[in-house]
């Protein structure tokens, strides 16, 4: 099956960027370096073309009622322009996948015509097909009154990143935008483009995401004066504030886990009945047994995904789900999960780097101070 490709894939390689697959995406990588972009964002700011992000509108009579039945957060306390973090669970209590819901204003938005309210929310890449069907799938299933678009394909959606971050996105939208808290959102036209701009984030740091329409994506792209940053930029980032990544950190084939085990527990309302909700009701009874937890090596070597957490007797307890050499505190880190006795603070596991076991100590995340 060929790649998607973002709007602005021919900009990108005008830029000098290189590419990579990701979620059937062609995307970039990396535009300068990963250690430059990523001190960027950390120092000023960055903006990210991440329009593999998947967009899905949900609105009409019963539209409440579906979104609440497939997201294990409660969307009726979103007051329009709000948004929350939340999980896709399966009647396991399996995640699925993560994302982030908005309530929309019903005026702005292009589905108005129907009575209810509006929501759009974002899968990850290569998610949106899926979550379309499982959306509608539910919908028709239950006879709910709820029009469900995936409007991936007509939309960018960038992420401006960093210290710097606000006072550029407000120079660049002609609405005021800088009162927006963490987690609003509202439309504001920047540069003349009408954006749905969210202050929300992916990498530690003070931001906005920006969904764009598609067709005008290069004129809003280029009202911002930073650093272009890649997909690796973004890895390194998003592990140092200790954030987890979709068909990496959690799997539902390769590694399935429920919420309370990857360490968003806070995304479950069980006084809601969502799908998955009688699972977690029992996993947060009965405890877990594995955790997600942060590490540093405190010998020479990097972790990577898949390799081996062992303890003093070399016996294996787990797995890291990611690593890297983090470009800010110029230490290797990573996140993996490891049994519940493992998971206090300070206690001493190891690593195996290319079959040597390395030193290595179990830390609170995020690593840096957000």
């Amino acid at each position: 099956m060929p790649l998607r490709t973002p709007p602005l894939r021919g900009a990108h390689d005008d830029r000098g960027a290189s590419f990579t697959d990701f979620g059937g995406w062609e995307m970039p990588v990396e535009f300068d370096s990963i250690k430059t972009e990523h001190v960027a964002v950390r120092e000023s700011a960055g903006i990210f073309d991440v329009s593999h992000m998947g967009e899905i509108t949900v609105s009409g009579p019963d539209a409440t009622a579906l979104m609440q039945r497939l997201v294990t957060n409660d969307v009726t306390a979103l007051d329009v322009g709000d948004s929350q973090y939340a999980m896709i669970t399966d009647e396991d209590g399996v995640v699925l996948d993560d994302t982030v819901v908005y309530r929309l204003a019903d005026e702005s938005d292009a589905t108005a015509e129907d009575d209810g309210e509006s929501y759009l929310f974002v899968p990850n890449a290569g998610h949106d097909e899926e979550a379309y069907d499982r959306w509608t799938g539910y919908r028709d299933e239950r006879g709910l009154d709820a029009t469900v678009e995936n409007r991936t394909e007509e939309y960018g959606m960038f992420a401006v990143q960093g210290p710097e971050a606000e006072s550029l996105v407000t120079a660049a939208a002609s609405d005021e935008v800088a009162d927006l808290s963490r987690f609003e959102a509202r439309w504001a036209a920047v540069d003349g483009v009408d954006c749905w701009v969210a202050r929300t984030g992916y990498t530690g740091e003070d931001g906005f995401e920006l969904i764009v329409p598609w067709d005008e994506t290069e004129t809003v792209w280029a009202a911002f004066d930073c650093q272009p940053c890649g997909l690796g930029a973004r890895d390194t980032l998003r592990i140092e504030a200790g954030f987890l990544l979709s068909g990496q950190d959690f799997d539902p084939e390769e590694n399935p886990r429920n919420p309370y085990e990857a360490g968003v527990g806070f995304t479950v309302k069980l006084d809601t009945e969502f799908v998955g909700r009688d699972a977690l009701a029992r996993a947060k009874e009965d405890g877990v047994d594995e955790t997600f937890v942060g590490f540093r090596l405190t010998e020479r070597g990097v972790p990577r995904h898949g390799y081996d957490i062992t303890n003093a007797d070399g016996d294996r307890i787990g797995t890291v789900t990611s690593g890297t050499m983090s470009p800010t505190l110029d230490e290797p880190i990573g996140l993996g999960y490891v049994p519940v006795e493992y998971d206090d603070p300070g206690t001493d596991v190891n690593v195996v780097v290319r079959d040597r076991p390395k030193r290595a100590e179990i830390t609170t995340t995020p690593f840096i101070d957000q």
